[in-house]
């Protein structure tokens, strides 16, 4: 087996936080050859995101294409898509893509902008849920994406199982970590049973691009070869380690 490969499909992110760059870096991190699609730069930093321009469906096509007829690509993950056309053209494209695919429902800023769009909320769930691996929303996307409000971890486990026997996805973590409490509750659902992944919350403002570091670590562990419970259990640690360890950049 050669190097393994992972393709992120996403928004590039100016701070480096986030996004593109925050992939790119975690699948280096895990021993993983990252590749790119940008589908849309942000002008954003540690406070706030300060616009959003969108790449054409055209390029975005191209760009997967270029990747994934040269390069054995092991997983694929999406992150922040915008709008319904981005969302439609990745799916129908990945529609054959025979390797996981990990879909990080991007759907708000930190700062509360808007990143997908109302419309393309629904076809997010149409089109690429039924094609996903794993999906990895956190306590407010899967609240949006499911409409229950989720209060604890019995509300979480509702929603898990919602996206999978409702929306079509092989598997589904949903990140507790903004619950209340001093525990970051993760639970996985895949074929019909949850597990609860815990660990202490560490209090911190240093959160910029957590959730997208957790989808890309499922992604490079996917990449290698895992299983889903240990690719989800390999990025919880990951990321609990990143944000123990985070660097105080930014006024954000």
């Amino acid at each position: 087996m050669g190097t393994p490969i992972a393709l992120t499909i996403a928004g590039s992110d100016s701070s480096g936080g986030a996004g593109i760059q925050a992939d790119l870096k975690t699948f280096a991190a895990l021993g993983v050859y990252g590749a790119s699609v940008i589908v849309a730069i942000t002008a954003q930093n540690t406070q706030r995101v300060k616009r959003v321009y969108e790449v054409s469906s055209e390029a975005i096509e191209e760009q997967i294409k270029a990747i994934l007829e040269d390069f054995e690509v092991g997983a694929i993950k999406t992150g922040m898509l915008h709008n319904t056309e981005i969302v439609s053209t990745v799916a129908r494209i990945l529609k054959d893509f025979k390797h996981p695919l990990v879909v990080d429902p991007v759907i708000l800023a930190k700062d509360g902008t808007q990143l997908l769009k109302e419309e393309a909320i629904k076809t997010t769930i149409k089109e690429l849920f039924p094609i996903a691996t794993i999906v990895t929303p956190n306590k407010h996307e899967a609240e949006k994406l499911t409409e229950i409000s989720i209060k604890n971890i019995e509300d979480m486990k509702l929603a898990a199982k919602k996206i999978v026997e409702s929306y079509g996805a092989k598997a589904v973590v949903v990140k507790g970590g903004h619950l209340n409490g001093n525990e970051a509750v993760d639970v996985i659902y895949y074929e019909g049973k949850y597990k609860e992944l815990k660990t202490s919350k560490i209090i911190t403002k240093n959160t910029h691009g957590t959730g997208c570091i957790f989808s890309a670590a499922i992604a490079a562990e996917l990449a290698k070869g895992e299983d889903i419970r240990k690719a989800v259990e390999v990025a919880k640690l990951f990321v609990t380690q990143a944000i123990a360890y985070s660097l105080a950049i930014g006024k954000g």
